[in-house]
């Protein structure tokens, strides 16, 4: 590996590590970085998700303190993480490169749209949804467990655009606290993550020498990018996010089949 192979996947993982401690989308630097240096597309998608792992661990340990609050979903909530990665990496293993590319774009598209309108969403679910002046506003119900489900599938499947997504699914369950949201979407991000290292190591799917370059440098990005979210006005990030899926979605679109 080249000196300026290096200093590209570096780079990127460092901008992905820290875009996704903020709002999700990394990939979006980092697996296109793998491709531009010659690396096969199933084994920088694989190296990929291995690399980003300890960034999500890292942007979850600076939000510790809101992770906290959803001490009571937390434990179901990463057990659908860890089942979904699962599904997810096991049926990218038995996908060809060309059918998973194919849907990418419409994801991301769903994903952008749901987060844009996240509270006009909000706002209807509520509105068939009994309540009581005692509810956790911290608690998720057994619909933000399916969708999470699916989410996780998604990610573990291909990650590109999955911070949006988990987001989004956070977001249209009433909560709108986005350093909450990034709390919860950074630590379920790992478990995934973590699934994806297993998986794919097995499998023999992962570029090491390119992977550990990039565990490095998108580690501190990861713990940068959230420590530097905290101190962000809530509309700014939430622009953000919009943004980002925005770029992914009309990327994965134009670029060539």
């Amino acid at each position: 590996m080249e000196l300026i192979d290096i200093a590209i996947i570096a780079i990127a993982a460092l901008a992905a590590g820290a875009v996704n401690s903020v709002a999700g989308g990394g990939t979006f630097f980092s697996f296109p970085a793998l491709l531009a240096i010659g690396v096969p597309p199933v084994v920088a998608n694989a190296s990929n998700s291995v690399s980003l792992w300890p960034a999500s661990l890292a942007g979850a340990w600076a939000f510790r303190r809101e992770l906290a609050r959803f001490s009571h979903s937390l434990p179901m909530l990463t057990a659908v993480a860890f089942a979904g990665g699962i599904g997810g990496g096991l049926l990218l293993l038995a996908t060809s490169n060309a059918a998973f590319s194919r849907l990418i774009p419409w994801l991301l598209l769903t994903a952008t749209l749901l987060f844009a309108f996240s509270r006009q969403i909000s706002a209807q679910i509520r509105r068939f949804r009994p309540t009581s002046g005692t509810e956790n506003r911290h608690h998720i119900g057994a619909g933000g467990f399916a969708f999470q489900l699916v989410v996780s599938i998604y990610g573990g499947f291909f990650g590109a655009g999955m911070g949006i997504l988990m987001i989004a699914a956070l977001a249209i369950q009433g909560f709108d606290d986005m350093h909450e949201i990034n709390a919860l979407k950074n630590w379920l991000s790992a478990v995934i993550y973590s699934v994806a290292v297993a998986t794919f190591t097995i499998a023999g799917a992962v570029s090491w020498p390119h992977t550990v370059v990039m565990l490095i440098t998108g580690t501190l990005g990861g713990y940068w990018g959230a420590r530097a979210a905290r101190r962000l006005p809530a509309p700014l990030i939430r622009g953000f996010v919009i943004a980002i899926g925005a770029v992914l979605t009309v990327h994965y679109f134009l670029r060539p089949a």
